[in-house]
């Protein structure tokens, strides 16, 4: 008999951990030994109970899920992480994968398809949701690829840059990710220098650009 898949959760809503734990308790082949709601505390654990998987949220309050996958994945290359997100933008799924993680699957996708992603990453392949999949072969023929400029933001600054431009204001970026209001209008000037523009209408035509807003 094949040793079952173990599997830490990491996500801040209470809710959606006891859904994914009731969803994969179906399987007699996957095991949830771990959870967590931040990313600090995944990086910690991870080091302890050594799952075979991963499932990150990338929304994740403190140093957010693009930053924990790095840090993970700095202190063990074969890991394996599943990113699942509500972003659906091929953008977010590039920098998930260059963040090290080894597969992408969103939140409206289909009970079965959060399965079948675990159970293929677990066995070394990498697994993309196939809606986002299509998306990404079309893109680079109509946009130059991932766009250079927007590389150039950090995990954190990019959660930002895209809360931003989904119309989120700069006090409540700080309570949702967990930061002082200081400490996300620093980033936000940061960001701005980082593109070259200099207003939120600027920021928002770049991510309307490059596909991160939907017209």
């Amino acid at each position: 008999m094949m040793a079952k898949i173990t599997v830490m959760l990491v996500d801040d809503h209470a809710v959606v951990r006891a859904g994914h734990r009731m969803l994969l308790s179906q399987y007699d082949n996957i095991a949830v030994m771990a959870e967590t709601a931040r990313g600090e505390e995944a990086c910690q654990i991870f080091v302890t109970v050594r799952p075979d998987i991963v499932v990150m949220d990338l929304n994740l309050p403190g140093i957010g899920g693009l930053a924990a996958i790095r840090r993970i994945c700095g202190r063990d290359p074969h890991a394996r992480i599943l990113a699942f997100s509500v972003h659906d933008e091929p953008l977010y799924v590039t920098r998930a994968l260059e963040a090290g993680c080894k597969g992408y699957v969103t939140k409206s996708s289909a009970p079965e398809i959060l399965v079948e992603a675990i159970i293929k990453v677990a066995h070394g392949a990498t697994y993309i949701d196939p809606d986002i999949a299509s998306r990404m072969v079309v893109q680079p023929a109509a946009g130059n690829g991932s766009p250079a400029i927007l590389t150039t933001l950090t995990a954190r600054e990019f959660d930002i840059f895209h809360l931003l431009v989904n119309g989120s204001t700069t006090r409540e970026i700080a309570e949702e990710l967990c930061l002082g209001y200081k400490t996300v209008a620093n980033y936000v000037t940061l960001i701005k220098s980082k593109l070259g523009v200099n207003t939120a209408a600027e920021m928002t035509r770049l991510a309307y650009q490059y596909g991160i807003l939907k017209s």
